[in-house]
C-alpha cells in the first residue's frame, strides 16, 4: 500500500495511527506531513534521514508572486524606489512562505507608500518564532488592517469544522441573519454579503473551493488550518464564537456555538446546556441529532444549522421551532445524500423574522399552513425531496419577498397557487420538480397546472436567472407543448440558467436563440432537426445538453458550422445516438469536455465527421457512451432460455471490443492528450417505465489506464 496522511499537529494523534501498520518490510510506504518538526521525527522513529524539509521560496520566485498579487503581472515593479526597498525588507520578513506573502501582497495592493512603511515597521517588531508562529503573526496584521464588518465575517467561518467546505450561499444568508450586513438599500442583503466574500477571496483570507467552470463564479470557499486557527482563537478570546468538541469545558455566556463533537454521549454537552450557559445563544451549528430537541427550548436562537448523520428509518422532529420567535435562518442538512422524515409543526406564524428555510433531502410532502404569512422569507428550499416534490403552499402570493424557491411540484399544487406564482416578482431561481404519480392525473388537470404555471413564468421572467425542471423518467416528464411557439420570456431576458430536461418538446423552441444572457441549458426533444442552428449564435452559452428521449429515435443530420457559431460553449452533453454530427473547421474553438451518446450498431458510417477540426489543445476531456440494447428477455419470463441468452451475452461481449477499437482509432490520433472515456450502457424498458443499467466502463488516456467511467454530467441538483 500506499498512503499519505496529511497535517499532523502532535505526535499523540500520530500514535494510534502507527498501530494499524504492519511492520513487516514488504515495501509499502506511508507519507506524514507536519509543519512542526519534532512530529515529523515521531512518525518515522526519529531516523531524521527520512525528513524532507521543504524548501522556502526563493527570493526571486518570493518577489515574483508578491508581484503578481499586488499588480497582476510578474513584470510589473513598485512605483517608487522607495516602495522597492520596502518590498524587499517584507519579503525577508515573510521567509519565503506563500501564503505569508500573498497576505502581506493583498494588504498593500492598492495602498500608498506610507502605508507599505507602516507594514514594514510593524513586522519588524514582530518576534522571532517558528514558520507557523511568523505566519500567524503576519496573517494577524492582515486581519487587524480588515474593516470591522469583514472582521465581523471572517471571524463566522470557525463555526466549520477544520478543512470542511462551506458553501457559498450557505455562509451569505448565515451573515444576512446574523446581521453582518447592513444595506445602503441600493443592493440587496445577500447582494452585498456576496461582495464581502469576494473581498475575503480576494484578499485570500478565504480559499475558493468549488468554481462554476462556465461563469468563474465561486460556489463555496475554504479556510486555510493556519488562518483558521488564528480566528478560533480571537473567537474565543471575544466570546464570539464557541465550538465545542469534548476537549474543554464552556463556561460563562456562549452567543454562538458549533457542535463538532464525536463522542457517543452527550454528557459534556448536557452539562453545558444544564448549566445555563446556552440560555442565551443565538446562533447554532448542531451534528447530533439527540440534540435536536433541547435547542428548539433557546428562545433567542436566530440561526439554527442541523448537519445530521441520518438515513430513511430517522426522524427530525421540529414541531417546536414555532417557539423560537427570533429565528431567521432553518437549514437541516444529511451529512450524506439520503431521504429522511422530517416533521414540521403546523402553523410557525409566530417565525416573523424567518428569512432562510432550507430542508435538503427530506421527506415532506407540504409546509406548514401559515407560511404565507412570513413577510421576510426569501429562500425556501426543499431540494433532492423524498416524496417528489413538495405543494406550493396556499396563499403563496403573499410572499413577496421570495428570491429562491426549490422543489416544488406543480401536480401536487392547486391551479390557484400556481397562478400565484406570478405575483413573486423577487423570484431570481425557481426549481420545480416532476412528480412519481402523474398518470393518476386527468389530461385536464394537467393542461390548466402547464397554462397557469406558463401565465405565471411569463409574469416572474424578467427577474429570473434560474429555471430548472428536475430530473425525472420519462413517465413524468411535463407536457409544454403549448410552450413551443409562445415564449415564456420577454425580448430581452436575463435567464442565465435554464433546464428543460422534464418537458416534453417536438423540437428546440424558436424563441430559445433570443435568451442572450444564457450560459447554461439542457433540453430534451424528440427531434433535434435545427435545434443546433437556434441555440449556436447565444453569445453566453458555455454548457449545452441536448437529449432525445424516444423509443423510435428519427435518424438525422446535423451540421456544426465553424464560423460565429457557438463561440463560449466548453461542454457539450450530446445524448442524440442517431443523430449523425459534422463538425466544420473551426467548430467550438473554446470547446473543453464532450459527451456523446452513440448507437449501438456502432460502424464507421456512424462516426462524427470532422473530429479533427475540434480544437485539440483545448478539448481535455472526451465521454463516448454506447446505447447498448439488451437482446436477452428477463430471467422468469416466460420466453427466457439460459443457454440462448448465454450465446446472446457472449455475442454481445465480442461485439464490444470492435466498437471500443473503432471508436479509439477515431478519437485518439486527433486528441491524444485528452483523457477518453469508453462506455457501454444498457437501457431496457418495463411497461411504459425508462431504465438504465451500467455496463461495463473503460477509461482509455494517453498511457492507455482504465478506471471507473467518470459522470459526464451532474444535473441532479
Amino acid at each position: 500500500y500506499f498512503i499519505v496522511i496529511d497535517d499532523i499537529w502532535d505526535s499523540e494523534a500520530w500514535d494510534p495511527i502507527q498501530s494499524a501498520f504492519p511492520e513487516n518490510s514488504l515495501g509499502s510506504r506511508v507519507i506524514t506531513t507536519t509543519r512542526i518538526h519534532p512530529v515529523a521525527l515521531a512518525t518515522c522513529s526519529a531516523k531524521s534521514k527520512f525528513v524532507y524539509r521543504m524548501k522556502s521560496l526563493s527570493p526571486e520566485d518570493s518577489r515574483r508572486l508578491f508581484l503578481r498579487r499586488i499588480f497582476g503581472s510578474e513584470e510589473a515593479s513598485p512605483d517608487t524606489p522607495r516602495e522597492e526597498e520596502i518590498s524587499v525588507d517584507i519579503l525577508k520578513k515573510c521567509g519565503g512562505m506563500p501564503l505569508a506573502i500573498i497576505s502581506i501582497a493583498s494588504l498593500l495592493a492598492g495602498e500608498p507608500a506610507s502605508t507599505w512603511d507602516y507594514v514594514r515597521k510593524t513586522m519588524g517588531a514582530m518576534t522571532d518564532g517558528d514558520d507557523v508562529e511568523k505566519m500567524k503573526q503576519i496573517l494577524d496584521l492582515s486581519y487587524i488592517h480588515l474593516p470591522d464588518h469583514l472582521k465581523t465575517c471572517l471571524l463566522y467561518v470557525c463555526m466549520y469544522p477544520e478543512d470542511r467546505e462551506i458553501d457559498k450561499f450557505d455562509l451569505l444568508r448565515q451573515w444576512v441573519a446574523e446581521g453582518f450586513v447592513i444595506t445602503n438599500g441600493r443592493l440587496d442583503a445577500v447582494d452585498l454579503a456576496e461582495k464581502y466574500f469576494k473581498e475575503l477571496i480576494n484578499m485570500c483570507m478565504l480559499e475558493p473551493g468549488k468554481i462554476d467552470d462556465y461563469n468563474n463564479e465561486v460556489l463555496s470557499c475554504r479556510v486555510h488550518d493556519i488562518i483558521l486557527d488564528l480566528m478560533r482563537s480571537k473567537s474565543s478570546k471575544e466570546n464570539f464564537i464557541h465550538v465545542i468538541d469534548g476537549s474543554k469545558d464552556e463556561t460563562g455566556q456562549i452567543r454562538r456555538v458549533a457542535f463538532h463533537y464525536n463522542d457517543k454521549e452527550d454528557t459534556g454537552i448536557s452539562g453545558s446546556i444544564n448549566k445555563g450557559s446556552l440560555s442565551h445563544v443565538r446562533s447554532v451549528l448542531l451534528r447530533r441529532t439527540s440534540l435536536v430537541p433541547r435547542f428548539q427550548e433557546f428562545q433567542y436562537v436566530r440561526v439554527l444549522h442541523l448537519e445530521l448523520e441520518l438515513s430513511s428509518m430517522d426522524l427530525v422532529d421540529l414541531t417546536g421551532i414555532n417557539r423560537l420567535f427570533l429565528l431567521r435562518y432553518l437549514k437541516v442538512a444529511p451529512l450524506r445524500p439520503f431521504g429522511y422524515s422530517l416533521k414540521l409543526p403546523n402553523k410557525i406564524g409566530g417565525l416573523q423574522q424567518l428569512e432562510t428555510m432550507d430542508l435538503d433531502y427530506a421527506s415532506l410532502e407540504k409546509y406548514p399552513s401559515d407560511i404565507a404569512s412570513l413577510p421576510w422569507l426569501s429562500h425556501l428550499s426543499s431540494r433532492a425531496n423524498a416524496e417528489g416534490g413538495i405543494a406550493l403552499p396556499d396563499r403563496i402570493d403573499r410572499l413577496t419577498s421570495l428570491c429562491t424557491l426549490e422543489g416544488v411540484c406543480i401536480y401536487r399544487s392547486s391551479v390557484e397557487n400556481i397562478k400565484g406564482l406570478g405575483k413573486l416578482t423577487n423570484l431570481r431561481k425557481l426549481a420545480i420538480c416532476s412528480a412519481k404519480f402523474r398518470q393518476t392525473m386527468e389530461e385536464e388537470e394537467e393542461i390548466m397546472r402547464v397554462d397557469a404555471l406558463h401565465s405565471s413564468i411569463c409574469m416572474l421572467a424578467s427577474n429570473l436567472r434560474i429555471l430548472t425542471f428536475g430530473i425525472s423518467s420519462e413517465v413524468s416528464m411535463l407536457d409544454v407543448g403549448c410552450w413551443s411557439s409562445s415564449s415564456p420570456f420577454p425580448q430581452v431576458s436575463h435567464i442565465r440558467e435554464l433546464n428543460l430536461l422534464c418537458c416534453e418538446f417536438e423540437k428546440c423552441p424558436e424563441w430559445i436563440g433570443q435568451l442572450h444572457h444564457l450560459y447554461k441549458f439542457l433540453i430534451s426533444v424528440k427531434e433535434v432537426a435545427d435545434g443546433f442552428s437556434i441555440v449556436a449564435r447565444l453569445p453566453s452559452l458555455a454548457y449545452f445538453k441536448l437529449v432525445t428521449f424516444v423509443k423510435e429515435e428519427k435518424e438525422e443530420s446535423v451540421v456544426i458550422p465553424g464560423r460565429g457559431a457557438f463561440q463560449a460553449l466548453k461542454h457539450l452533453i450530446f445524448h442524440c445516438e442517431k443523430v449523425s454530427l459534422t463538425f466544420e473547421e473551426g467548430a467550438m474553438p473554446k470547446l473543453e469536455k464532450l459527451d456523446m451518446q452513440l448507437r449501438w450498431d456502432m460502424t464507421c458510417e456512424f462516426l462524427p465527421v470532422g473530429i479533427d477540426h475540434l480544437q485539440a489543445g483545448t478539448l481535455k476531456e472526451i465521454w463516448l457512451r454506447v446505447h447498448w440494447h439488451p437482446s436477452c428477455p428477463v430471467e422468469g419470463s416466460q420466453d427466457f432460455d439460459d443457454d440462448v441468452c448465454s450465446a446472446k451475452c457472449n455475442d454481445n461481449c465480442e461485439h464490444k471490443e470492435p466498437v471500443r477499437r473503432l471508436l479509439e482509432g477515431a478519437f485518439k490520433p486527433h486528441h491524444h492528450t485528452a483523457d477518453i472515456s469508453i462506455s457501454f450502457v444498457d437501457y431496457c424498458y418495463v411497461g411504459d417505465e425508462f431504465d438504465e443499467e451500467d455496463g461495463d466502463n473503460e477509461l482509455t488516456s494517453t498511457d492507455s489506464s482504465t478506471s471507473d467511467e467518470e459522470d459526464g454530467d451532474n444535473e441532479s441538483d
